[in-house]
């Protein structure tokens, strides 16, 4: 290598210029970084397969193939044929469809506030120092690992109005219990209650995961500045557990939507219509009346209700929701 001549250069700017990084062509950096994006998903494809292939079985082509016979008539024996919308306009027509809209509507308002009310009550007894905490958390997820059909059959059996345990205590204490579940009135409440019983220590632990995460040095402050508990609590740890809160109700409200197993153990739609929610308007649609076609198109419309519903939670909290505390 030939020696170079610096003979008439400026020596800071040649110091400059051989400090400078030395610049990589656009295309290659593209192709450096994109070799670099197939190692890294070579890497996490093993552990990411099994889930993925289970999504893609148990959800993803099953809600293909609920919107492709959303357009055909269907009757699980002769083989399926073009309907189009057909579908589509009958069930506008039915009025039992908005009905168990309705229905379901009202059970998320009733299972929804109430058991995130108790699951938050919860967190917040949970979040000290004290013995026995370990074992109370574990007494209150232990509902959320039982089987919801199981469940329902043991509380069917304790509100059951003639022989059912709730009516032998209040008998004790010389009131006369009603018919819980062949009660229009009474019901729907029962139903959410026992998913409330079930649900809300599955959520408290996630509302106890966020207090948790809180700095204990905010809480500081906020004593120094002469809050009291309640307003530590509204000003601090409310607004700091948004994003949890956001989960959970997205996750509540999509569930809630979705209940079925509950309502087919313990009432089967009755009485009358008074608990017949769209999933079990949806079964009994597809496997009583053995209308495949209308069933799925109910399916759809239930699909866009709880996208619709959770869009509006995401709209919600988008400016409300802090991620990162610094």
């Amino acid at each position: 290598m030939s020696p170079v001549d610096l003979r008439g250069v400026d020596g800071a700017s040649t110091l400059r210029a051989a400090r400078q990084p030395r610049r990589i062509p656009h295309a290659m950096r593209t192709r450096r970084q994109a070799r670099r994006r197939a190692r890294q998903l070579a890497v996490a494809l093993p552990f990411v397969l099994p889930s993925l292939a289970g999504v893609v079985a148990f959800l993803l082509i099953p809600v293909v193939i609920v919107a492709v016979l959303s357009f055909f008539h269907w009757d699980f024996l002769s083989p399926p044929h073009w309907a189009g919308f057909a579908n589509y306009t009958a069930m506008s027509r039915y009025y039992h469809v908005f009905h168990a809209l309705e229905i379901t509507a009202y059970y998320v308002l009733w299972n929804i506030p109430i058991q995130t009310a108790i699951a938050l009550g919860l967190a917040i007894l949970l979040n000290r120092n004290m013995p026995g905490l370990g074992l109370f958390r574990v007494l209150y997820v232990l509902p959320y690992m039982s089987t919801p059909v199981a469940m329902a059959v043991v509380w069917s059996w304790m509100f059951n109005g003639q022989f059912g345990l709730v009516n032998h205590l209040l008998a004790l204490a010389g009131m006369h219990g009603p018919d819980w579940l062949g009660s229009t009135s009474t019901a729907l409440p029962v139903v959410a209650m026992v998913s409330n019983w079930q649900y809300a220590g599955y959520n408290m632990l996630f509302f106890l995961a966020g207090m948790q995460a809180i700095p204990a040095s905010l809480y500081e402050a906020a004593s120094i500045d002469g809050a009291g508990a309640i307003r530590r609590f509204l000003k601090v740890t409310l607004p700091l557990l948004n994003p949890t809160l956001l989960f959970v109700l997205v996750t509540d409200v999509i569930g809630s939507f979705q209940i079925f197993d509950t309502v087919y153990v313990m009432t089967q739609g009755g009485p009358g219509s008074a608990t017949d929610v769209i999933n079990y308007q949806i079964y009994s649609t597809a496997f009583r009346n053995f209308d495949v076609g209308t069933a799925s198109a109910m399916s759809l419309v239930l699909f866009a209700v709880i996208l619709l519903v959770t869009l509006a939670q995401f709209r919600f909290f988008r400016h409300r929701t802090t991620y990162e505390v610094s």
